[in-house]
């Protein structure tokens, strides 16, 4: 390998001759060998466009020279347009607030704009990483920045996903409106649902669960951008928060807001955290509804084998015509890996020490990290499982017609002690309930049809009561 030899405080050491970035990019990437994985592209890409929006800025405000913000705006461009990538190249395991990142940025586009201005990479001029690519900047405001901006940017995908599955869910739901099933409380027999119920709700669920991301994540529009060093904005001209911020607002899509408080901005993460928080939530959710997707599936001879799902691949290397519900346990370990990231954002979020929060790669990592594998996960959920769910109605009513719970029903007609007696015997001679109170004749055969009427008991109302067919007036 051919390279050039560069300079900085520390003194001299090589550097990849053909290498966008620079000697504190090498310093970065001889320090922290440590995970063998690269920079988000999130991350990348919240970071170029702060420096984009800067030279803009520094361009508008006589800063910068005009000729020098083009060069470092149009070799933003390139990177935010694909080109590049192979030149961010800092483990997310770095040095503390991301100073690794954020000169591995700085050096990538100062020598790829003095390229376009006709001189060799390592020069530094006329374009410099730090005099003009971070002219007015410091890690501690950009980083933060970064992060905020990384986080929206993920969130647009992440809410049209999950909007899209909580349709399907609602979908389905509609479809198995008709179709009665036994529900299960501690996994044990309880009253009738319908299948189609159990589906609504959990595109409920997931409304609920989305709708709290989207309110935490409103926090995250406000941008300390323009504090520099420790907030106070040392070496910052006035004009400069405001006009990063439209700027940013104009090539992201983004709607952001020039923050309050610079300095609570680069003290706190807790924005960031309460995101990753609401994250957790929706895994939460997400993960116990493809868990009852994979108990409802379960068989299919030896399980419940209430519903079916699409085969996506074979289920075993030794048991022939085995299928799993693969899409479900894959949703499932997305879900467990966002809860371990949720804890180490947390954990990281706590850790900041008076004017700064050094743990900021890790939780730039992580944060992005959990919104990509969320918004892959719920894409492959719905399009290659949910949307094809199909109902086994044979086996719902098979088990619904076994269910000692059908019991309840009689209850407010003979009293609790001798339904459960009825619920007990039922289990313990083997006989349907229906079939044990119909020899009892526990009731007369009309009141008792209607009292079992199984579509009654998934409604609100006592099954069987005069007062069940003659819903009370409402005053107009």
């Amino acid at each position: 390998m051919t390279t050039r030899d560069e300079t900085d405080p520390l003194g001299t050491m090589p550097v990849p001759m053909d290498a966008l970035y620079g000697v504190q990019t090498a310093r970065a990437l001889r320090n922290f060998p440590i995970s063998g994985l690269r920079p988000l592209p999130a991350f990348v890409d919240a970071v170029v466009h702060i420096k984009r929006a800067a030279a803009i800025t520094h361009r508008e405000t006589g800063r910068l020279e005009p000729r020098l913000a083009a060069a470092i705006e149009q070799a933003a461009d390139e990177v935010l347009a694909g080109r590049h990538r192979e030149h961010f190249v800092v483990d997310p395991y770095q040095a503390g607030a991301g100073t690794s990142h954020n000169m591995n940025v700085n050096e990538v586009l100062a020598n790829r704009a003095n390229e376009l201005l006709g001189a060799a990479r390592g020069a530094y001029a006329p374009v410099h990483p730090n005099d003009h690519v971070n002219m007015a900047q410091s890690t501690n405001d950009v980083i933060p920045t970064a992060i905020r901006i990384g986080a929206l940017a993920l969130l647009a995908p992440l809410v049209e996903a999950a909007s899209s599955l909580a349709a399907s869910f609602a979908e389905r739901g509609e479809a198995f409106d008709d179709v009665l099933k036994s529900g299960r409380t501690h996994l044990q027999d309880a009253m009738p649902i319908r299948l189609g119920q159990e589906f609504a709700a959990y595109a409920h669920v997931l409304q609920r669960a989305l709708a709290r991301v989207q309110q935490a994540a409103e926090w995250l529009r406000e941008l300390g951008i323009g504090g520099s060093a420790v907030g106070t904005g040392v070496n910052v001209e006035p004009a400069y928060p405001a006009l990063m911020v439209r700027h940013l607002s104009a090539a992201t899509g983004l709607p952001l807001r020039v923050g309050g408080d610079r300095i609570a901005l680069m003290q706190s993460m807790g924005d960031a955290a309460a995101l990753s928080a609401a994250l957790r939530g929706f895994a939460i959710d997400l993960g116990k509804i493809a868990s009852d997707l994979r108990l409802l599936v379960s068989g299919p001879r030896t399980g419940l084998d209430e519903i079916s799902l699409p085969a996506v691949q074979p289920g075993s290397s030794i048991m022939p015509g085995k299928v799993n519900p693969s899409i479900p346990e894959m949703v499932n370990q997305v879900c467990l890996q966002v809860f371990g990231n949720d804890t180490t954002i947390a954990m990281a979020a706590e850790q900041g020490q008076l004017e700064l929060n050094v743990m900021m790669p890790v939780i730039a990592h992580n944060l992005f990290q959990s919104m990509g594998l969320l918004t892959h996960a719920i894409v492959a959920f719905d399009q290659r499982c949910v949307r094809g769910i199909e109902a086994n109605r044979a086996m719902c009513a098979y088990w619904l017609e076994r269910s000692a719970a059908l019991a309840t029903a009689l209850a407010p007609h003979i009293g609790y002690a001798r339904a459960a007696d009825l619920g007990k015997r039922s289990v313990r001679e083997g006989v349907l309930v229906r079939d044990l109170v119909e020899r009892e004749q526990v009731l007369p055969a009309e009141q008792l049809a209607r009292a079992l009427d199984l579509r009654a008991m998934t409604e609100i109302g006592v099954p069987g009561s005069l007062a069940q067919s003659a819903p009370p007036a409402v005053d107009s």
